[in-house]
């Protein structure tokens, strides 16, 4: 048996999805910085990686405040598995951008891992993912949005 319980590791990874959603629709993601420990390590493969809960919410405010992150703002989780022992969890994220106004749907996803340090904070996060097919998505996202301002124009 690992450190923790699944129940734990299950309600922390519930409150980190909240977290997400509450940053994400409000730009505040301070709330969800504040669920890594001190001395987090955040790997992100296109901007490097962050060491310490500050220098996490230093990027992901900067991050989500900029384009595109500021029109990304729901984070669905598609699945997860818990890996007890270790505290673990390991899940498929997807990033979704704001409705451009005509109801299609623009997200790539990222595999995500977490690990559990307790108290409800996690010590480490990963995010795995091709950034050609987050920029394939922008872009179908900001041709739906030319669209619908050159019809908004021209009608």
């Amino acid at each position: 048996m690992g450190r923790w319980s699944r129940d734990e590791i299950e309600q922390a990874f519930e409150e980190y999805q909240r977290a997400a959603l509450v940053a994400g629709t409000t730009g505040d993601w301070n709330g969800w910085a504040d669920l890594f420990t001190e001395d987090a390590t955040y790997v992100e493969h296109h901007y490097g990686t962050m060491g310490g809960r500050e220098a996490i919410r230093r990027w992901i405010t900067e991050t989500m405040s900029s384009f595109p992150g500021r029109e990304m703002p729901h984070f669905p989780v598609e699945w997860y598995v818990i890996d007890e022992e270790r505290g673990w969890v390991v899940c498929q994220v997807w990033n979704r951008m704001a409705d451009p106004g005509d109801g299609s749907l623009h997200q790539a996803y990222n595999f995500t891992l977490l690990k559990y340090a307790g108290h409800g904070k996690w010590s480490y996060e990963e995010d795995v993912y091709n950034p050609a097919h987050f920029a394939t998505m922008v872009q179908g996202w900001m041709e739906a949005r030319e669209r619908l301002d050159r019809q908004t124009t021209d009608g």
